[in-house]
């Protein structure tokens, strides 16, 4: 396995959700147990010596690719999901999307202070929402050490919002 049979695995859906959208599925990625496993060990094998406590998985994907990558580097799973989907209290971080806005947020007891943690999701685009993922972990006075993508969409320079909070990591580049 490399990182080309990785790339080669996302399926393109032409027009999809709108016209002139290239959309990368990654459902194809995850269902061949090989890849999946390819990609879980390249992130694993990036953070296997940074110390990281917390995994933060972004909804929903995110929860997909964090959760393994927190099994296999031994730490904590927080979910950051979608406005009221989170049973006790929460903090919220509201962001721009192409068209209107969004809300995410984390459990105010999610982190401990001074902790390190990585942002996982499957794919970068434009960068809001694992801005505003990072801007709700800064608020909890944990530490963001690195964003973890599997997908990177490098025209669109979502990494320029991310670079001077931390590390940005992705897989593949499209």
């Amino acid at each position: 396995m490399s990182l080309t049979d990785i790339k080669n695995s996302i399926r393109n859906i032409p027009d999809y959700p709108k016209p002139g959208i290239q959309f990368k599925d990654i459902t194809t990625a995850m269902k061949n147990p090989a890849i999946f496993k390819e990609i879980i060990d390249e992130m694993a094998a990036h953070f296997a010596e940074q110390n990281i406590d917390y995994i933060i998985g972004i909804e929903a994907r995110g929860f997909i690719f964090g959760a393994a990558l927190a099994y296999r580097l031994g730490c904590g799973l927080v979910p950051v999901r979608k406005s009221g989907k989170l049973p006790a209290d929460t903090i919220t971080e509201e962001y721009a999307l192409e068209y209107g806005t969004d809300k995410l947020e984390i459990h105010k007891d999610a982190l401990k202070k001074g902790s390190r943690v990585v942002i996982v999701d499957d794919l970068i685009a434009i960068g809001g929402t694992a801005k505003a993922a990072a801007n709700l972990v800064q608020k909890l006075g944990a530490n963001v050490v690195s964003f973890a993508f599997v997908i990177e969409l490098t025209a669109l320079n979502g990494r320029e919002k991310l670079h001077n909070i931390a590390d940005v990591y992705s897989l593949v580049q499209f």
